[in-house]
């Protein structure tokens, strides 16, 4: 399944939504975050989501990561409804099926990269010295195996994101979720991170969906969506995107 691009049928998507809205608050301070939102990603894709502040796309972003539930809709993913699983279903969805990136890097400062990027092995129950194995190849697969000993406040911004993006694809995703995955870093780094992010892509097949405010990161997806008001505004192709 991974890898595959054509879209032959609504059978083959991985992630859809179906009318999806989201409400927050009630009354006279209800904010509508999304309205009737319609959305397919097959496997494989490389999507950017783009959009001004508080258009949708945080919201949009999170519903797909299973962090938020939407008030109208269905989202499906593989074609299993997820409005049908419960909290605890949802989570192991997560936990099994999806990497996250942040903006933030969100690593915790007391622990080396190494134990950084077992952390979610732990949640699986991984046997130590397995998980020890599958993170320090994670590590090598973003450019840092002479770092795995250092931690986050001994490294730089880009190799903090590594070590995030060498944490999120240890689990072998089917879909990584970068929220603004280079907001904290200068462009040259940027661009590095992108790159990585392409190679993931293009080489393990990882479905990618990305919110970035940033044009030029954007054009590294092979998809651009645009968010206004709570609706999809626009959409564009980018052909193989850039590489």
């Amino acid at each position: 399944m991974k890898g595959k691009t054509s879209s032959p049928s609504e059978s083959d998507s991985l992630l859809e939504l179906k009318g999806i809205s989201k409400v927050y608050g009630t009354g006279g301070a209800a904010i509508h975050a999304l309205r009737g939102v319609d959305l397919r990603i097959d496997p494989g894709e490389f999507v950017a989501v783009m959009g001004p502040s508080g258009s949708g796309k945080s919201t949009c972003m999170n519903i797909l990561g299973c962090l938020d539930v939407p008030t109208e809709g269905a989202y499906r993913f593989k074609g299993v409804d997820v409005g049908s699983l419960s909290r605890n279903q949802r989570a192991l969805l997560r936990r099994n099926y999806l990497g996250f990136v942040f903006q933030g890097f969100n690593l915790l400062n007391r622990t080396s990269a190494l134990e950084n990027v077992e952390l979610p092995l732990i949640y699986r129950g991984i046997p130590a010295r397995d998980r020890r194995r599958r993170a320090r190849e994670a590590l090598d697969a973003v450019g840092l195996t002479e770092w795995e000993n250092h931690t986050p406040g001994e490294l730089s911004g880009g190799q903090q994101q590594r070590v995030a993006i060498a944490r999120a694809i240890v689990i072998a995703p089917e879909v990584l979720m970068a929220d603004e995955p280079t907001g904290n870093l200068d462009s040259t780094r940027s661009r590095e991170i992108m790159e990585l992010l392409c190679t993931f892509n293009k080489e393990q097949g990882i479905t990618i969906v990305m919110v970035t405010h940033e044009s030029e990161m954007a054009l590294y997806a092979k998809r651009i969506i645009r968010f206004l008001d709570g609706v999809i505004d626009t959409e564009e192709h980018n052909g193989a995107g850039r590489s």
